[in-house]
């Protein structure tokens, strides 16, 4: 019975395959153009967040330090 599985199960057609790997590049290629999207938007949100820190850095230099006085002997 095993030795007669080959000849009942059909092998694949190639046209079928050829669907299937064009399918399956689509999909790839959006796939990739999706992850490069979200990353780029990434790197757009860091670079603001990052430059809005750096202001609020530098306004918080330029504020009198409280602190500072606490902790003169």
């Amino acid at each position: 019975m095993s030795k007669n599985l080959p000849y009942i199960i059909p092998s694949a057609q190639p046209q079928v395959e050829e669907g299937f790997g064009a399918y399956q590049t689509t999909h790839q290629f959006y796939q990739e153009v999706q992850t490069r999207s979200e990353f780029q938007r990434y790197c757009e949100w860091y670079y603001t967040t990052a430059e809005s820190n750096r202001k609020d850095l530098e306004k918080m230099r330029g504020e009198l330090n409280i602190f500072q006085w606490f902790r003169r002997r």
